[in-house]
């Protein structure tokens, strides 16, 4: 029967309610810091993606501030109207550098990144290979390609080559994965990748959001840390660089290209130019200081290690992501409400974000918390621990 607008949108959310998938919003009432005010409590924060601790660095926030009286707080339109300044070039040229390619070109957000990538790159008569647990920013992508898109058994070598020989008829293929894998925390074998695209000759799209600032020696990702040159590197500002936007990197001619054919960038207004001023100052940040790095592997093992020998189901690779593993929806929600009680703020991961059955607590690492957050973070599982089983 025909009802109101209302009546019918309320019905879908009780559906949504119903199978404890149900979502709210929390109040952040401080800036980004281990410590921080949440729905008015004080609590520690382990959601955070502040991997580095830059978002409220001293020195992003004065390179932000001297532009912000130049240049004012917005950018007014998009790059390819009134929104381009010599602090976009600037930038494109600082990540290029970083990422040791021939140039970059910023999008507003990793999402339009990614999804301005997949949904122009690719043609019609191209396949796209992509990981089960890539993205969703991937996904969509993909959805909006007008390639034909096959999923490849997570992380699995053997199940890619399969699929690589079964679509050699296709004009051209793509390879599409996460680095860092953002709800698992695993890192993709982008060397075994690598050298099976070269073997069956695909093209390699690798979205770096998770690895840029974290892996590698000079914090330039997971190509980095696997010594691989992927044809197409997207990434991040809002996660360890500490700002917001996104970035792709490669060739001179793959950016001019997405220049004049990427949606998402044509018709996207611009990052604001105090934005950029501060991401400048985060990479050069990133690039020549290994402290945080080191500090942050640190408290990743020490996490791990103690949470293992609590024995919760632990996943993740040497990335600052967590998965502790709990299995229902409601479950995981009971375990994170318990875990604020005891001054920890860590969302429960729900379906459809992950599978059903992995319904999980993500933590999240990052070199500013000490170890008496640390210590704070371990007593708080160990109280749980008693009063409800939920090892897997």
């Amino acid at each position: 029967m025909y009802g109101t607008f209302d009546s019918w949108l309320s019905g879908r959310v009780n559906k949504i309610k119903e199978k404890g998938l149900h979502r709210t919003f929390n109040v952040m009432n401080s800036a980004a810091k281990p410590r921080m005010e949440v729905n008015g409590r004080k609590v520690i924060v382990f959601s955070s993606n502040n991997y580095l601790g830059l978002a409220s660095d001293e020195r992003l926030i004065y390179a932000a501030e001297s532009i912000l009286h130049e240049f004012g707080m917005g950018s007014s339109g998009s790059r390819l109207t009134t929104g381009n300044t010599r602090w976009h070039e600037t930038l494109e040229k600082r990540i290029a550098s970083f990422k040791q390619t021939e140039a970059a070109l910023l999008f507003s957000s990793g999402y339009l990144a990614n999804v301005g990538v997949l949904s122009t790159l690719p043609e019609k008569g191209d396949v796209i290979l992509s990981d089960e647990l890539n993205h969703a920013s991937i996904i969509d992508g993909c959805r909006l390609s007008k390639a034909k898109t096959i999923v490849y058994k997570h992380g699995n070598m053997d199940d890619l080559e399969t699929k690589l020989k079964e679509i050699q008829m296709y004009q051209r293929c793509f390879i599409v994965t996460d680095g860092v894998f953002s709800m698992d925390g695993d890192l993709a074998p982008l060397d075994k990748i690598m050298s099976l695209a070269k073997t069956y000759h695909a093209y390699v799209i690798v979205d770096d959001a998770h690895g840029t600032g974290v892996l590698g020696e000079r914090g330039r990702g997971t190509s980095e840390h696997f010594d691989v040159k992927p044809d197409v590197m997207i990434g991040t500002l809002s996660k360890a660089v500490g700002t917001e936007g996104g970035f792709v990197a490669g060739s001179s001619i793959l950016i001019d290209f997405l220049m004049n054919q990427a949606r998402t960038f044509i018709f996207q207004t611009a990052i604001p130019p105090s934005v950029c001023a501060a991401s400048y100052a985060a990479i050069d940040i990133i690039e020549n200081d290994r402290t945080m790095r080191n500090s942050l592997k640190g408290k990743v093992n020490l996490i791990k290690n103690k949470l293992t020998e609590l024995g919760y189901h632990v996943k993740g690779d040497e990335t600052p992501i967590i998965p502790v593993i709990i299995g229902g929806a409601e479950e995981a929600v009971w375990f994170s409400k318990r875990l604020e009680e005891y001054g920890i703020f860590a969302p429960a991961i729900r379906p459809p974000t992950v599978n059903d059955g992995e319904s999980r607590i993500r933590l999240t690492v990052t070199a500013e918390h000490s170890i008496e957050d640390i210590d704070q973070l371990i007593s708080a599982f160990k109280k749980i621990d008693k009063v409800m089983e939920v090892m897997i």
